[in-house]
């Protein structure tokens, strides 16, 4: 399973100060209220399938690829612009050089060579028993 995620912003504790939040209104604080969800949500995603793999002994079947540490104008999902683009190739480019987790040294880019190889061959046995 191929895991694709849109990114977050999920490092909240870094992102805001006490003297700003003091200063938020309802509509401010909703707004990030639902930012941590949609993070927690991902988060909590990624934990289920990874457990579930993990516990069918087929880790190496499973990958999440997602950037937790968006910030500014890559943080929202209607800026279609050029520059917002530019911004996101760079994201990706800079994502395949992250190791995958604090267990898995390997970096996005290998793991997606290794899991592209994977369905690959996969996808060769079973032409190969199709063909009999």
């Amino acid at each position: 399973l191929l895991s694709l995620g849109t990114g977050t912003t999920s490092e909240f504790d870094k992102t805001y100060t006490a003297e700003e939040t003091a200063k938020w209104g309802a509509i401010q604080w909703m707004l990030v209220i639902q930012r941590m969800t949609d993070a927690a949500s991902s988060y909590m995603t990624d934990y289920y399938l990874s457990t579930v793999f993990q516990a069918q002994n087929s880790q190496k079947n499973y990958l999440r690829v997602q950037e937790n540490a968006l910030t500014g104008t890559t943080t929202e999902m209607d800026d279609a612009s050029e520059a917002n683009m530019e911004s996101l190739v760079q994201v990706g480019e800079n994502l395949l050089k992250k190791p995958v987790s604090k267990d898995n040294p390997e970096t996005y880019e290998e793991a997606l060579k290794r899991f592209a190889k994977l369905l690959s061959d996969r996808k060769k046995l079973r032409a190969n028993k199709a063909s009999y």
